[in-house]
C-alpha cells in the first residue's frame, strides 16, 4: 500500500505500518511526558498555595521587606556586640582575676591572725602582692610587684604562699 502523503514528501519507500508504529511510540512518550509534567506542576500548586496562604501579594511583598529589614538590623547588632565584645576581652586583659589571700599572726604574743598577704594578677600573672603586719605598736601596709609569676623582692613565707595560691587559679 502506497501512501500519496508520504510520496508527496519524499517519503514513498517507507512501510506505512512502520510510520504508524514509530507514530504510535512518539504519542505514548508524549503522554508519559505529559503525566509527568502534571503531577510536577500540581505539586508546584500545592507549595504556591501553601506559600501564599492567607496573604496577597501585597502583604507578601510587605512581609519579605520586613524580614531584609530584620535581616539588616541582626547583622548591625551583630557588628556592635563583635566590637564590644572585643573592647571587653581588651579590658580583661588588665583586670585580676586572681587572688591569693594568707592569714597568719606577725608576732607570736598576738592573735586573731590580723596580718595578711594578698596577691592579685591578671591573665599574664602581672599585679602585686599587699602585706599588712598588725603589731602591738601599729599596723604596716607595703607591697611588692609582680611579674609573670615572679618578684624581684624575696617574698617572706606568707607572700609566697599567697603568690602561690594565686597562680594556682589560672
Amino acid at each position: 500500500m502506497e501512501s500519496k502523503f508520504l510520496s508527496n514528501m519524499g517519503l514513498g519507500s517507507l512501510d506505512t505500518g512502520l510510520v504508524l508504529f514509530i507514530a504510535v511510540i512518539v504519542l505514548l512518550i508524549m503522554t508519559v511526558v505529559t503525566v509527568i509534567l502534571a503531577l510536577k506542576l500540581n505539586n508546584l500548586q500545592k507549595r504556591y498555595e501553601k506559600f501564599c496562604a492567607g496573604k496577597n501579594a501585597k502583604s507578601l511583598e510587605q512581609e519579605i521587606g520586613q524580614m531584609f529589614e530584620d535581616n539588616k538590623n541582626i547583622r548591625e547588632l551583630t557588628d556592635k556586640n563583635k566590637r564590644d565584645i572585643r573592647v571587653i576581652y581588651h579590658t580583661l586583659e588588665s583586670t585580676f582575676k586572681k587572688a591569693g589571700l594568707v592569714k597568719y599572726d606577725a608576732f607570736p604574743q598576738m592573735g586573731g591572725k590580723l596580718s595578711f598577704s594578698l596577691a592579685l594578677l591578671n591573665e599574664k600573672d602581672n599585679g602585686f602582692i599587699i602585706n599588712s603586719v598588725h603589731g602591738t605598736d601599729g599596723c604596716y601596709t607595703y607591697s611588692k610587684e609582680i611579674v609573670g609569676g615572679q618578684c624581684d623582692i624575696a617574698l617572706g613565707k606568707e607572700e609566697q604562699e599567697a603568690l602561690s595560691k594565686a597562680l594556682l587559679k589560672g
